[in-house]
């Protein structure tokens, strides 16, 4: 091996690990932005899901008057 094989191979190296760190930065992949989309309806769903249990509940106390576990 030539020391000028070796720096070519060492100047590849860090150029290509240069690239892939910017790649890496400019947006999620594909994958990533479905599973943050995913995340996102998952939440809203949850939320939603509490409010209905919230009203539930007060309706249910509105029928059947004080219920015990909220003294």
């Amino acid at each position: 091996m030539s020391e000028q094989a070796i720096g070519n191979w060492k100047r590849q190296f860090l150029e290509g690990g240069k690239a892939g760190i910017e790649a890496g930065k400019s947006k999620p992949s594909t994958r990533e932005q479905q599973l943050e989309d995913e995340v996102a309806e998952l939440t809203q769903a949850l939320g939603e899901a509490a409010v209905e249990i919230r009203v539930w509940k007060k309706s249910a106390e509105g029928r059947l008057g004080p219920s015990r576990t909220s003294r």
